[in-house]
């Protein structure tokens, strides 16, 4: 199980720069929850949402939407670190991404992440963490990316 790591205020957060964060639980991709990603954003591409024929298809499962794996770095980032005693926290966006391998349903997820950069913004702090969503016993990992997100006071 993953330790949080718990700053209070934006002096805490800077002093983080460099810092591994580690990886956060294992999270489950069900049918379900891609089904639901294909509802909120109108893709429903049958590689996602139509079980038999995506087992005949060239990953012999229906995979996760790339952007549904994207999605989930927020909430498996959350479980990396906390930061309290900030006003507001918004993601500012994204440097890089990249989606290597296809998440098959069924398998299970988890993100390792490290700060890498922490620079100053008017009024706050911007952070840049480089992520990897691992996929459980997969050769490749499913989302690498470099996150921005500002924490001001």
């Amino acid at each position: 199980m993953p330790s949080t790591v718990t700053v209070r205020g934006l002096d805490e957060l800077k002093a983080l720069a460099g810092t591994d964060l580690g990886t956060s639980d294992w999270i489950e991709i069900t049918q379900e929850r891609i089904n639901g990603f294909a509802d909120a954003t109108g893709d429903h591409q049958w590689i996602h949402t139509d079980p038999e024929r995506a087992a005949t298809g060239p990953f012999g499962a229906p995979i996760a939407h790339g952007y549904l794996t994207l999605s989930l770095f927020i909430p498996l980032f959350t479980g990396l670190l906390e930061v309290e005693g900030v006003s507001t926290k918004v993601n500012y966006g994204l440097n890089k991404v990249r989606f290597p391998a296809p998440v098959r349903v069924g398998s299970r997820i988890r993100l390792a992440a490290r700060l890498s950069e922490v620079v100053e913004v008017p009024r706050g702090l911007q952070i840049t963490v480089d992520g990897t969503v691992e996929i459980e016993g997969g050769a490749k990992p499913a989302a690498v990316l470099q996150s921005l997100s500002r924490f001001y006071g």
